[in-house]
């Protein structure tokens, strides 16, 4: 018995998600909502230059926005998935259950 091979086309995964370290990023947007720059490095287990060369390429494709205030003289970066990033996350995974041969209504 020959199973067919799912239809799917690498170029369609979102390389900018795809990234282990952004791919944490953008789930953990999900499923949290807004998330502290430190909150974020401490889960992801990354250093801050780290993180922050994730964040500048997801804040570039505009699937992040990242709000800079002080609470007190200590700096607070707060981070929000943007509209663009929740649609950009459901079209990867999408594409990822393509991939696997699922249908995404059924998940």
């Amino acid at each position: 018995m020959t199973m067919e091979a799912p239809s799917f086309d690498i170029a369609r995964i979102d390389e900018v998600i795809h990234g282990r370290v952004r791919l944490g990023i953008m789930t953990l947007l999900v499923t949290r909502g807004g998330v502290e720059f430190k909150v974020m490095r401490q889960h992801l287990n990354v250093t801050d230059g780290n993180l922050s060369t994730h964040l500048r390429k997801l804040e570039e494709a505009g699937y992040v926005a990242q709000e800079k205030t002080f609470v007190g003289r200590r700096p607070l970066t707060r981070i929000e998935l943007t509209a663009k990033g929740r649609d950009a996350f459901i079209r990867y995974l999408d594409e990822m259950r393509a991939l696997l041969g699922t249908d995404s209504a059924t998940t």
